[in-house]
């Protein structure tokens, strides 16, 4: 997209918004700035913006396409959302924050992809290029917008992005040198509508690659085996389970890269600082991606053995009179929670519910049910009658609800037994009570550290 002299409307105006009318004045556009809510509802997040950008905020954004010469969309505004089928209509030309940093970064780029696991598999592939002496950006879907860092990167950086489903709708040259997908289980479809069209969104990060790149795929995910059929890239597997003749998996307790016959020897499997099956799966990603642009083994094993995880993804929060509780709020979907429930070895009172994602619970009961260490089970907002309804389906009744995340904390201190857990990991998104994850994850650790 043309920038310079152009006057540009920018609909929705969280993070990602601000960082992208911040680039797009940086570059020379007129940036007209767009939200539901009006000015005052900002508070002073906005202030760096009032000298280069307009601001039109609170008003219909179809109703000011006449008076720009392009739009950009944040991420929570659809593909199909009235004001872009109306720019559409009138020729105007569309893109997506993630596609408008894209088209304006410098250096070399990394992409990671999946319903679980995308930022602790970003974060620590950056931690990666950082102990190897790079330059490293960590941005995107994981919190700090790729605009910011197209305003500051330089050719020989690198930045690793955490991309979503959501960033996939709208991009257009979007091309990451290393793209990986770590796994695809069922979300987001009260925006995407089917599996399908969810599936399909994920496959675009590969669209532009050539083979001069490479696709990382979890080889132990059929629906990421068959897309890897039709891609232009290289393919990098990684397991868990089963040998692969190109890329990153697991034998003989070692983790082995292995590409065109030659083999390295990463570190032993359990030497991973991270727990749990789902994080040596994210680590076999990472190693894949960092082995593929060559970054050394003793690089990669250093960072693998003192990695200790992203916040509000199974992070321990306090062990209080013998019970360990467990912040992952950044359980957001059935799969994410199924896996915290593989993880835990303590009898354990788990945390569920909130937002409707139009999303079927019974997988993560059926897990619940099957479960050594699920003592209790407390829910909680939206869909607490949903969880109760499917969990008792399954044949589980140990279920109490609660009102708020005090009365919840509250209740599963009572229940909660010395040498136990306390999991919050909710299996569904927050917004019916609180702003985003990380408020409802430091909302519960804040109520954990004040028991007495």
């Amino acid at each position: 997209m043309k920038l310079t002299g152009k006057k540009i409307l920018m609909v929705g105006m969280a993070r990602s918004g601000i960082a992208a009318a911040e680039l797009m004045a940086q570059k020379g556009a007129v940036p007209v700035l767009n939200d539901r809510k009006k000015e005052e509802a900002f508070g002073t997040d906005l202030d760096g913006l009032k000298k280069n950008c307009q601001f039109r905020l609170g008003e219909e954004p179809v109703a000011l396409l006449d008076e720009v010469d392009g739009l950009v969309i944040s991420p929570g505004v659809p593909i199909n959302a009235p004001v872009v089928k109306a720019a559409a209509e009138k020729g105007l030309p569309m893109v997506g924050e993630l596609e408008l940093a894209f088209q304006n970064l410098l250096g070399d780029v990394l992409a990671i992809s999946g319903t679980n696991g995308k930022t602790t598999t970003t974060t620590l592939l950056g931690r990666i290029f950082a102990n190897a002496g790079r330059t490293t950006h960590v941005a995107g879907n994981i919190g700090y917008p790729l605009s910011s860092v197209a305003q500051e990167a330089k050719d020989e950086d690198v930045t690793v992005i955490e991309v979503s489903s959501f960033q996939l709708e709208s991009i257009e040259t979007f091309h990451p040198h290393v793209a990986a997908l770590l796994n695809i289980t069922e979300d987001h479809l009260n925006r995407h509508g089917t599996m399908e069209e969810y599936i399909r969104l994920k496959g675009r990060m590969f669209e532009n690659q050539t083979a001069d790149d490479c696709a990382v795929l979890n080889m132990d995910d059929p629906t990421l085996v068959k897309m890897s059929e039709g891609l232009k890239a290289q393919i990098a597997f990684f397991s868990r389970t089963q040998k692969v003749e190109n890329g990153a998996f697991v034998e003989d307790g070692k983790i082995v890269w292995q590409w065109n016959g030659a083999r390295r020897i990463i570190c032993d499997a359990d030497q991973i600082l991270i727990p749990g099956p789902h994080n040596l799966e994210n680590a076999l990603a990472a190693t894949a991606m960092a082995c593929f642009v060559g970054v050394p083994a003793p690089v990669i094993r250093h960072t693998l053995m003192t990695f200790t995880g992203v916040e509000h993804r199974i992070e321990k929060v306090r062990v209080f009179k013998g019970v360990t509780y467990i912040n992952d709020s950044k359980g957001t979907n059935v799969d994410s929670t199924i896996k915290a429930v593989q993880s835990m070895k303590a009898p354990t009172v788990i945390l569920l519910g909130g937002y409707d994602k139009h999303t079927d619970f019974m997988p993560l009961c059926r897990e619940i049910v099957d479960s050594a260490y699920m003592a209790e089970v407390i829910v909680m907002g939206e869909t607490a009658r949903q969880i109760q309804e499917q969990l008792e389906e399954a044949g589980y009744s140990r279920i109490t609800k609660a009102y708020s995340m005090e009365d919840a904390v509250e209740k599963a201190r009572a229940m909660a037994v010395s040498g136990g857990n306390v999991l919050l990991s909710p299996a569904c998104a927050s917004f019916d009570m609180f702003r985003d994850y990380e408020q409802r994850g430091d909302v519960f650790k804040q109520i954990v550290n004040d028991l007495k």
